[in-house]
């Protein structure tokens, strides 16, 4: 039966669920826009940071919000919101899948199956649009998973504005499919490889929901 992942904590605010790792960017927006909004009336200069610092937190608290998911039933699952931006046969006999994620998605990612953590490698690297060819060799993190179908390996790689992956666990821990594992600050991309002889379910340009959009077909 699907079920809803709750057991990740996560950072909370006016009754808003956030992203876990949200709080050292957001408190301090969240802190300026109040200060200047209470300071409006009697400064001027307030006023007008007021409005885009108002703003900002917003924005931010749109960016980490992060809601519970009904997860969905099938072998393997996107682990991240966004558009799939390429399907690629590897040397290997794999199958990469990238998925790409704009600001103004989720960026919270989530594990694609159940199974053990066997390796998070933080790899550092530039920082080009994630959307870019060249961003296979930016800052990422290398997951790989002891899954029913062998190693799975996921790839969370930064963009040019996320300067930060923060995962959520570490090596040796056993997860369920669609657990928070992870989040990427800003736009970014995940890519995952699908094991051979485990066929795509999804085509370039389609929107995928971490969590709920089926990856592979049976």
């Amino acid at each position: 039966m699907p079920h809803s992942q709750t057991s990740a904590p996560r950072d909370s605010l006016a009754g808003v669920r956030l992203a876990r790792g949200a709080s050292p960017w957001l408190l301090p927006t969240v802190a300026t826009a109040a200060l200047s909004l209470a300071k409006a009336r009697r400064s001027k200069g307030a006023a007008a940071v007021a409005v885009p610092a108002t703003a900002l937190a917003a924005g931010m608290l749109w960016f980490f919000r992060d809601p519970e998911r009904e997860i969905t039933q099938g072998r393997v699952i996107s682990p991240a919101d966004g558009v799939v931006q390429s399907i690629m046969p590897w040397k290997d006999g794999r199958t990469r899948v990238a998925i790409f994620m704009s600001p103004l998605n989720v960026h919270v990612n989530r594990a694609p199956l159940a199974g053990t953590v066997t390796s998070v490698e933080h790899i550092p690297g530039g920082f080009v649009p994630a959307f870019n060819k060249e961003s296979e060799n930016n800052e990422r993190v290398v997951w790989h998973f002891d899954t029913e179908l062998g190693d799975i390996e996921m790839i969370q790689i930064a963009g040019a504005v996320a300067r930060r992956i923060v995962p959520y666990v570490p090596q040796g821990t056993k997860v369920e499919q669609g657990e928070r594992i992870g989040l990427i600050r800003f736009g970014s991309r995940v890519d995952i490889y699908l094991p051979e002889g485990v066929e795509v379910d999804v085509e370039v340009g389609q929107k995928t929901v971490a969590g709920v959009t089926r990856i592979d077909r049976d």
